[in-house]
């Protein structure tokens, strides 16, 4: 659970770092017109907007963050799914829809339909989380023949439409009683006074992960039972010291409390995540103490490190209850930062707002030490502490790769060293790691990691390895994912530690197409290649699904039926990777192709997959056969029958080309 939480953290990180510059635009335009909203200058007008096209639609960021980072590829296909199941309970248990499906007014529908809308967080997180984890089970699905076009991962919107409209359907009957009953319990802590405050104010931060704190808020807030906080401030009406009291406890914890919660984050931060870290931190403070809004830096420790959100639910209580119990009154508009403060001061029925200034900077003090206590106390993997356990990087050969192709670089020497597609299951990075799942971290070579210049290499367990490469991390993992989808930049970009291969020279390296035992060409059971008929070339009898490409080139030719792939070299070589003997007939299915006619690849990287079992169910042989098809360009072919591994020099090519 932990893990999984730590994951959802991780994949708010998205849409989180959009918040601070919404709070921003909404912040400064409220500050330009505080009357108007807007109505009065267009400046305002525009960055109002601007701000509200994330702030007014954070539901929608939150399943579309959550289904992309919850992905097992982080495939554009899962943030598509996630919309649609955001969209799904949007369209379905609105106020009109309910309205339809019941057959009664509009107005006569239950108002908590009214919280169905693009700022529901709840229902972002769960659809967003839905999403994902139907993308993880049915990206990989393989349809018959007849809907093959809905297979893979154009299936997983559709599944997971039908699942969320299951989902809604239940909503219609969840949704309200669990909205009444926290509109009947928000009129009962009304009654209890500078408890009730301290009450609200520990729930309202308790459900804000829920998006269920709204319908809390309505009741103190608005009109819904009387009380309406906010329009009676602002009117100067009811009672001076009690009018505003469901307002004013949030001033000292989002002007002072958080953003001093935000520096003991940074300083509980291990030192090579202090940049990474402020820069987050920072940005989130300044939104808070400013504006009010507190999403940013909320949702960054929310997750991850939920105690510590806990704690922070009941200081926010306290200081409601403390601003209540001594009549320290102020009100807002949009929210509790110092721009709403500033203006609440001309409002007459303020009372003593000025203390709210000496309790903010006490809470100051209260939220740094209490989350430095809590953050080592239970050791919370709050941002900037993700465990790292660095190790000597022995033996580490200057970096040779400079400017844009060095994380192509990096990237190719630690997939190699990982042991290429033939061990690596998924790629994931966090803020400064590589988060990898091969299929046994026994055979990755963590030497040649090391020799990349790496900080560390951290194994996990038989499956998971973790390598440390900084801040840059992104880049790196972008470019193995490209490799681990045989969607790489060409090998000519990626220079090795101290050799440069000119890859249009006469005299070029081949490398094995798979793991196996390499083969004469004259022995295979197919006289098309045995006796040269398509070329000279070598085979491998296959130890291993993945197949890779023996040299680089320009992709020229890909097989309808999949089973052959054509590159052409650089110096004019043709070459042609058949994989499986008579294997046109099988129409494809044993196959998956990575590569498109007319793309660059590199040797060594991932060309194709072939089901062994299944060829060989039907029948057919799994040799391999890699020739060139204009053997008139040949001076020599030279390869020595043995057993190899992936991407092993087996050989090498003379060209005539000068």
């Amino acid at each position: 659970m932990k893990a999984y939480l730590q994951r959802i953290g991780r994949s708010l990180m998205l849409p989180v770092a959009t918040l601070p510059v919404a709070a921003l635009f909404m912040g400064i335009g409220y500050w330009i017109d505080p009357s108007g909203w807007g109505g009065n200058n267009i400046l305002a007008a525009f960055l109002i907007k601007a701000g509200g096209t994330i702030l007014d639609n954070l539901g929608i960021l939150f399943a579309v963050g959550l289904a992309y980072g919850m992905s097992k590829d982080k495939d554009g296909a899962a943030a598509l799914a996630g919309l649609v199941a955001f969209l799904t309970p949007m369209t379905l248990v609105n106020s009109a829809a309910v309205a339809l499906f019941t057959k009664v007014d509009v107005e006569n529908v239950n108002v908590a339909f009214g919280a169905i809308n693009n700022k529901n967080v709840f229902i972002g997180i769960l659809a967003g989380l839905v999403a994902a984890a139907l993308y993880n089970r049915f990206s990989g699905v393989k349809l018959p023949m007849a809907l093959s076009f809905f297979s893979g991962k154009r299936a997983v919107p559709i599944v997971t439409a039908g699942a969320m409209s299951l989902i809604s359907a239940l909503l219609i009957f969840i949704w309200p009683p669990v909205y009444n009953a926290l509109v009947s319990f928000g009129e009962l802590i009304s009654s209890m006074g500078p408890l009730g405050a301290g009450l609200y104010g520990f729930f309202n931060r308790l459900l804000i992960p829920t998006g269920l704190h709204h319908a809390l808020n309505n009741v103190f807030w608005f009109n819904l039972a009387g009380i309406d906080d906010i329009s009676k401030f602002w009117a100067s009406e009811g009672t001076k010291g009690i009018t505003g009291m469901y307002q004013a406890g949030f001033f000292p914890v989002m002007m002072f409390g958080l953003p001093a919660g935000a520096l003991a984050i940074y300083q509980c931060a291990r030192p090579e995540k202090k940049k990474v870290t402020a820069s987050l931190m920072v940005a989130a403070a300044f939104a808070s103490f400013f504006t009010g809004v507190t999403e940013p830096l909320e949702f960054s420790f929310m997750f991850v490190a939920w105690p510590l959100y806990v704690v922070h639910a009941a200081l926010t209580g306290i200081s409601m209850f403390v601003a209540a119990f001594f009549h320290w009154t102020a009100g807002f508009n949009f929210s509790a930062g110092f721009i709403d403060f500033f203006l609440s001061l001309r409002v007459p029925i303020a009372n003593k707002p000025y203390m709210l200034i000496v309790f903010g900077l006490i809470m100051a003090v209260v939220y740094y030490f209490t989350f430095l206590f809590v953050i080592k106390k239970f050791n919370l993997m709050t941002p900037g502490r993700e465990e790292v356990e660095e190790e000597a990087a022995e033996d580490i050969d200057p970096f040779v790769a400079s400017g844009d192709d060095k994380f192509a670089t990096m990237a190719n020497q630690i997939y190699n060293a990982l042991g290429g597609a033939a061990n690596v299951t998924s790629i994931d990075n966090c803020t400064t790691r590589l988060r990898l799942q091969v299929k046994d971290t026994e055979t990755v070579d963590q030497s040649k990691i090391k020799r990349t210049g790496v900080p560390g290499v951290k194994v996990i367990d038989g499956q998971n390895i973790q390598v440390i490469v900084g801040t840059e991390v992104q880049f790196v993992a972008d470019e193995m994912k490209q490799l681990h989808h045989g969607e790489a930049r060409p090998a000519a970009t990626v220079v090795e530690t101290a050799e440069v291969v000119e890859e249009n020279s006469p005299i070029q390296d081949v490398f094995a197409v798979s793991d196996g035992a390499i083969k004469d060409i004259t022995t295979v059971s197919d006289d098309v290649f045995s006796q040269k008929m398509m070329g000279d070339g070598f085979a491998v009898a296959p130890s291993d699904d993945a197949v890779f490409t023996p040299m680089a080139g320009t992709i020229t030719t890909v097989f309808p039926t999949k089973h052959a792939v054509g590159i052409k070299t650089d110096n004019g070589l043709e070459i042609l990777v058949h994989m499986g003997i008579d294997t046109v007939s099988l129409k494809g299915e044993p196959f998956e192709v990575f590569v498109t006619e007319g793309q660059k690849v590199g040797r060594g990287q991932l060309l194709a997959k072939m089901d062994r079992e299944k060829v060989l169910a039907n029948g057919k042989q799994t040799d391999i056969m890699v020739v060139c098809t204009n053997s008139d360009q040949l001076q020599a072919l030279k390869v020595t029958p043995k057993e190899v591994v992936a991407n092993e020099i087996v050989g090498t090519i003379e060209s005539k080309a000068e």
